[in-house]
């Protein structure tokens, strides 16, 4: 059962940063993960703010400088199927088709899936644990199959369940987020907060802010992109293992890399120390190798999630080879 609570659909923008400035208000946008929430008490709410009438949210188009601009109410089936991130951005493309299955695609919105909850079961479950106002993080000593190798801080041990936004890291794309003081751009690489600066936020979005848009810059000469996921199940599954690529590659050699894995932190995990093996470098199966084993030489498993290791290895040198070959 849920929990008694108002609804309200705001005709602007401002209108609704207003509705969210008071207590226990939350957007409701496409609401595949905010409705599992409140059916498993993860939170309450008294008010829900619809964002349905807010068609200027909505839409994929060019922006001035020759990138794209993406409304946070656009479906992830719209980013999936829109032939300029396509042909532009490939990984994008890839990362919102291996989102969950075709019928929460076509409800999930890109802004949504950015600020969605963390899956873990302790979190979604009954255990009051640290995220959710607790003294402890119960992955830390029990089933931790599932959770990450990066990031905890010892801390919390969570896994960000997004495809999308380590591919929108590996592009250096930001978003637009409004508030009562105004708008402010904020890279999707800062996006996201880790366990050691506050266990019980996702994201650095205050109360009453909204995220509008997501702006994508215009990819350079020689890009080239993809991203790949291990899961459990070959469909309608989060990553237990994934990379999003984005490469500059002039004349066989990488003038720019951004590696970002997946399924591996509480946040996009971006691995420089790949970067820096791939960086003027020549692209072929040595340097592929060597970025794999880089990627996960910081790694921290736990007593369960230590396949992992090798998984992201695999996949991280599959993927460079792959890329090599288009």
């Amino acid at each position: 059962m849920l929990n008694r609570f108002a609804y309200v659909r705001p005709k602007s923008l401002d209108e609704a940063i207003k509705h969210l400035s008071s207590d226990g208000a939350r957007v409701h946008a496409g609401g595949t993960d905010l409705l599992g929430c409140l059916r498993d008490h993860v939170f309450d709410v008294k008010k829900l703010v619809s964002l349905g009438n807010m068609k200027n949210l909505r839409g994929i188009r060019k922006s001035s400088a020759g990138g794209i601009r993406i409304g946070a109410l656009t479906t992830i089936t719209e980013v999936a199927q829109h032939p300029e991130i396509r042909r532009s951005y490939a990984a994008l493309a890839q990362a919102a088709s291996g989102v969950a299955s075709p019928q929460l695609r076509n409800q999930g919105t890109l802004g949504g899936n950015l600020c969605q909850k963390p899956r873990c079961w302790y979190y979604r479950g009954e255990f009051h644990c640290l995220r959710k106002g607790g003294d402890r993080c119960f992955a830390a000593g029990g089933e931790n199959a599932y959770h990450c190798i990066f990031g905890s801080g010892r801390v919390c041990y969570i896994v960000h369940p997004s495809d999308i936004a380590p591919v929108l890291v590996a592009f250096e794309a930001r978003v637009r987020v409004a508030g009562p003081k105004g708008a402010r751009w904020v890279p999707v690489e800062k996006l996201h907060v880790l366990p050691g600066e506050d266990p019980q936020k996702e994201t650095v979005l205050r109360a009453n802010e909204i995220l509008t848009e997501i702006l994508l810059p215009p990819p350079a000469a020689g890009t080239r992109s993809s991203y790949r996921k291990v899961r459990a199940r070959q469909s309608w599954d989060f990553a237990l293992a994934g990379v999003a690529l984005a490469l500059q590659v002039k004349e066989g050699r990488v003038e720019k890399a951004r590696v970002v894995l997946s399924g591996a932190a509480p946040v996009p995990w971006r691995s420089g120390e790949a970067e820096k093996i791939l960086t003027g470098k020549r692209l072929d199966a040595d340097t592929a190798a060597q970025a794999a084993e880089a990627a996960v030489k910081n790694a921290e498993p736990l007593e369960q999630n230590g396949y992992k290791i090798p998984l992201f290895r695999g996949v991280v040198e599959e993927e460079l080879m792959a890329i090599a070959k288009t």
